[in-house]
């Protein structure tokens, strides 16, 4: 079970990956497998939704 601020963290990496700040929450999901860390061609690495955590929430968007 996904902790609130772990939670949270998912959905800011879902509409606002380029301004997320190194977050504890970031690691966990990162280990659950639900983001992902990809270095783009500037260097800068950037956190993604993988499959499975985009399909978290959306079954949590079809519950409301």
């Amino acid at each position: 079970m996904l902790s609130p601020h772990e939670f949270a963290t998912l959905l800011l990496v879902k509409d606002a990956a380029d301004e997320i700040a190194d977050r504890a929450e970031l690691s966990a999901l990162v280990e659950r497998q639900l983001v992902a860390l990809e270095e783009l061609a500037s260097g800068v690495t950037r956190p993604r939704l993988t499959d499975c955590g985009d399909t978290i929430l959306e079954a949590i968007a079809r519950l409301h």
